[in-house]
C-alpha cells in the first residue's frame, strides 16, 4: 500500500516536472528573440568586390574577412546610371531613387540665379563649427535612420560621421541626433544646428586634439613593402609613395578627406561615441553610421591610382577590425546588425599620357552655349536661349521661350539634335525622352535617378577619353574625365538572423533599406517599395 502511494507521488511530481519543461519549450519557441539594440551601418564610397577577392590574403581576421565570412554578401547592388555618391546614399538609406527622394547629386543647378548649389543647402539653418548652412530638408521621404528614431519613439540615438556634410546628414536623416563631417577651410568638426546634439566627444577634438594641429605631422606612407602589392606594374614599384597635408596647401583638408588616414580618424571618433555614450546598451535601438572613402586620391600625378587605391583597401580592413571589435565589447553581438554598403567608383580626373595615342579631346560646354544662343537667334530672335550647364545638362530660358509662345518641348528636340552634331558629343537627349522612357537599354533606371525639379532640359555623353572642361569666371577651370563605369557595388549585412552566403546576380540597391528594416523588425522608409532580399535569411521553423 505503502509502494503504491509512494509510486503515485513519484509519478505526478514526474509528469508535473515533464508538463513544466514542455510550457517551457512552448512559451520560448512562441516569444521572439530580442530587437536589436545597435545598428551600424558603413557606406564606403567605391568599394568594389573584385578588389575585396583580389585582397583577400592580404586581410586582417577581424576585417573585410570576418564581414566576408559572416555576413550575406551581395557582389553586385545595381545603382543606374548618373547616381554619384550622395544619390547613391541617398538610395541606401530611402530604398527609393532621386526621382522619389529629392537627392540626384550631390550639387545641383539654379537656372534662375545661374549658379550650383548643394542638394542640401538651407540659408534658414545656422553652422555649428563651421559657416556652411545645411538641413535634410531636401530629403522628401523617410529614411532608415528616421525608421530607427520613431520606432523608439525618440529614446534611441543615431548618430553619424562622415568626411562631408551631404553624406552625413543623409545618413542620419531628419530625425537623428547628430551628424557630424570635416570643415574644408578649418578642419574642425562641423554639424549643422538642425540637429540639436553636439557630444562632448565632437567639442573635446575640435578643442584639445583639433586636426589642424595634427594634420603637418600625419602622412600617408605603404603599408607592405611595394614588391607585396598585387596588380601593380614594376614602373610603379620603384619609388614608395609619401603623401603628406602641409599648412602651406590651402587645399590639405579638402585633399585629406579623400585619403587613407581620413578614415583613421572617422573610426577613432566613432570608437568615442560607442564607449562614452554606451550604444547599445540602454533598452532602445541605438544607430551609428560611418562613411568611409575609397576614392581616388587627388594627390597622384598620374591617371594611375592603383598603388594608392589597394593600400586604401589594406588601411580601411584595419578600420573596421577596430571598429568591429570596439562593438563586440560594447554589445551584445546577439542584439547588433552591422552592414556595409559601397557606392560606385569614382573616376579618376586625370587622362591617360598622351603617348598612348589614346583618342582624346576637349569638350568646352561654354562654347556649347554660346554656339546653341547663336542657333536659336536664328531661328527664333535674339535673347539668352540657353541658361547654363551643370553635370551633363543644358538649361534653357523657359520664361523666354514661353514669352516667344514656342513648343518647348520642339525647343528641346532641335537643341538635342544639334548638340548630337559637336564633336565629342555621342548622345543627346532630352528630359522628355527620359520621362517617356526612351534612354539607354534600362529607360527605367534613367528614369527613376532622374529628379525633374534639378534636372536640366536636354541631357548629353561625352566620348570616353575625352574631358568636360567647365570654365568659370575668374580664369579658373575645372576637368572632368569622361568614362564609362559601371554602377555597381557589393553589400553586407552581419546579423543573427542572416544565412552568411554570397550573391553574385545583380540586386536593385533600393532593395536595401527594406532588408535591414525586416532585420531591425521596424517600418520600411515611407517611400521604399521593392521587396526584401529574402534569400539572405534564415528559415524560421513553424512547427
Amino acid at each position: 500500500m505503502l509502494q503504491n502511494k509512494e509510486y503515485r507521488l513519484t509519478r505526478r511530481l514526474l509528469l508535473s516536472t515533464l508538463a513544466s519543461a514542455v510550457t517551457s519549450i512552448a512559451i520560448s519557441a512562441q516569444t521572439p528573440p530580442k530587437k536589436p539594440q545597435l545598428v551600424v551601418g558603413i557606406v564606403v564610397e567605391g568599394l568594389q568586390s573584385e578588389y575585396l577577392d583580389l585582397l583577400d590574403q592580404y586581410f586582417c581576421d577581424g576585417g573585410f574577412k570576418r564581414l566576408l565570412r559572416d555576413g550575406a554578401v551581395i557582389d553586385n547592388i545595381e545603382y543606374g546610371p548618373g547616381a554619384d555618391a550622395a544619390a547613391a546614399t541617398a538610395m541606401i538609406y530611402t530604398g527609393t531613387g532621386p526621382a522619389v527622394n529629392g537627392i540626384s547629386a550631390s550639387t545641383v543647378y539654379d537656372a534662375a540665379r545661374q549658379t550650383t548649389y548643394p542638394v542640401l543647402l538651407d540659408p534658414s539653418k545656422i553652422g555649428n563649427y563651421t559657416n556652411e548652412t545645411y538641413s535634410p530638408s531636401a530629403i522628401l521621404v523617410s529614411t532608415l535612420s528616421d525608421e530607427v528614431r520613431m520606432d523608439n519613439v525618440g529614446t534611441g540615438y543615431v548618430h553619424s560621421i562622415a568626411p562631408d556634410a551631404i553624406q552625413s546628414i543623409i545618413m542620419t536623416g531628419h530625425a537623428g541626433n547628430s551628424a557630424f563631417w570635416l570643415n574644408d577651410i578649418t578642419g574642425r568638426w562641423a554639424t549643422t544646428t538642425y540637429y540639436k546634439d553636439v557630444p562632448p566627444v565632437i567639442t573635446n577634438r575640435n578643442f584639445s586634439a583639433p586636426l589642424s594641429a595634427r594634420l603637418d605631422t600625419l602622412e600617408w606612407t605603404p603599408s607592405l613593402q611595394l614588391e607585396q602589392y598585387p596588380d601593380v606594374p614594376d614602373y610603379k614599384k620603384i619609388y614608395p609613395f609619401h603623401h603628406t597635408f602641409r599648412s602651406n596647401d590651402i587645399e590639405r583638408f579638402a585633399k585629406f578627406k579623400q585619403s587613407a588616414p581620413m578614415n583613421r580618424e572617422i573610426t577613432s571618433i566613432a570608437l568615442d561615441y560607442i564607449s562614452s555614450m554606451h550604444l547599445g546598451t540602454h533598452g532602445a535601438m541605438d544607430m551609428l553610421n560611418v562613411y568611409y572613402t575609397l576614392a581616388p586620391f587627388p594627390g597622384v600625378k598620374d591617371a594611375d591610382t592603383r598603388l594608392e587605391l589597394l593600400d586604401s583597401y589594406l588601411k580601411l580592413d584595419i578600420e573596421l577590425q577596430r571598429l568591429l571589435k570596439a562593438v563586440d565589447a560594447a554589445a551584445d553581438i546577439k542584439n547588433t546588425v552591422i552592414f556595409v554598403a559601397g557606392t560606385p567608383q569614382r573616376n579618376s580626373d586625370k587622362p591617360d599620357d598622351p603617348k598612348w595615342a589614346v583618342p582624346y579631346g576637349e569638350f568646352f560646354p561654354r562654347r556649347a552655349i554660346s554656339l546653341l544662343n547663336m542657333y536659336l537667334m536664328a531661328l527664333h530672335g535674339t535673347g539668352d536661349w540657353v541658361t547654363g550647364y551643370h553635370n551633363g545638362q543644358f538649361y534653357l530660358n523657359k520664361d523666354l521661350i514661353k514669352e516667344k509662345g514656342l513648343d518647348l518641348r520642339a525647343i528641346r528636340s532641335d537643341v538635342a539634335d544639334f548638340l548630337l552634331r559637336m564633336s565629342g558629343v555621342c548622345d543627346a537627349w532630352t528630359v522628355d525622352d527620359i520621362l517617356a522612357a526612351r534612354v539607354g537599354s534600362r529607360p527605367d533606371l534613367v528614369r527613376r535617378n532622374t529628379n525633374v525639379n534639378h534636372s536640366g532640359d536636354v541631357f548629353i555623353s561625352v566620348n570616353p577619353g575625352w574631358e568636360i572642361v567647365e570654365e568659370h569666371p575668374g580664369g579658373m577651370s575645372r576637368r572632368i574625365l569622361s568614362r564609362a563605369q559601371a554602377t555597381t557595388a557589393p553589400f553586407i549585412i552581419m546579423a543573427p538572423q542572416i544565412i552568411p552566403t554570397r550573391i553574385d546576380t545583380p540586386v536593385d540597391v533600393l532593395s536595401i533599406a527594406p532588408t535591414v528594416a525586416r532585420v531591425l523588425r521596424i517600418r520600411s522608409p515611407n517611400a521604399a517599395a521593392n521587396p526584401t532580399i529574402s534569400t539572405i535569411f534564415a528559415p524560421i521553423n513553424k512547427k
